[in-house]
């Protein structure tokens, strides 16, 4: 499987993560492909913010990805598009080129489970919340929220349940 995490400028948020679900999946003996990129192009080459990647380094994650722009051809290349908030997801669903490339497209929070532990509806998804210009405490916050998020994403294609999922987030999306 192939997963790229999007954001707005793929400095902050989405580098990260990548770093932990490349992690966890290498943990936990898993073939996954991991990438990311952002909707804009406002850092391309750029290594990740450098409060971004002292917390990941502090929590024992390698972020070595360069920003680059998430293009109408990404959707070909990857099995699931993650964007990290609504903005970022909307974007992507306008630069979808057909209705099968933008199913590919969930929001990160929809894979944390609802408050009677199943799925969530799609108008209560939480964004992952950018840190840009904030201090190093947001970028800990994040990292706590990609974390949990990451694991219950993996766990949704561990447990084979991801297509369970994309069904009824997609369900969702048409009732709004």
């Amino acid at each position: 499987m192939r997963v790229c995490f999007v954001c707005l400028g793929n400095i902050c948020r989405s580098p990260a993560a990548e770093a932990i679900l490349r992690r966890m999946a290498e943990e936990e003996g898993v073939d996954l492909v991991v990438d990311s990129a952002g909707t804009a192009d406002y850092h391309v080459g750029e290594p990740p913010h450098e409060l971004s990647e002292a917390e990941g380094r502090r929590r024992g994650y390698r972020l070595d990805h360069r920003a680059r722009q998430f293009t109408r051809a990404d959707f070909a290349a990857y099995d699931l598009v993650v964007p990290l908030d609504l903005a970022n997801e909307m974007d992507l669903r306008e630069l979808a080129p057909d209705g099968e490339a933008a199913r590919k497209v969930v929001r990160l929070g929809a894979f944390l489970p609802g408050p009677d532990g199943g799925l969530l509806d799609a108008a209560d998804v939480e964004d992952v919340a950018d840190p840009w210009g904030m201090p190093a405490s947001a970028y800990a916050e994040m990292y706590d929220h990609l974390e949990r998020a990451c694991r219950a994403l993996l766990q949704r294609i561990q447990d084979g349940t991801l297509e369970e999922l994309l069904d009824a987030y997609a369900g969702g999306l048409t009732s709004r």
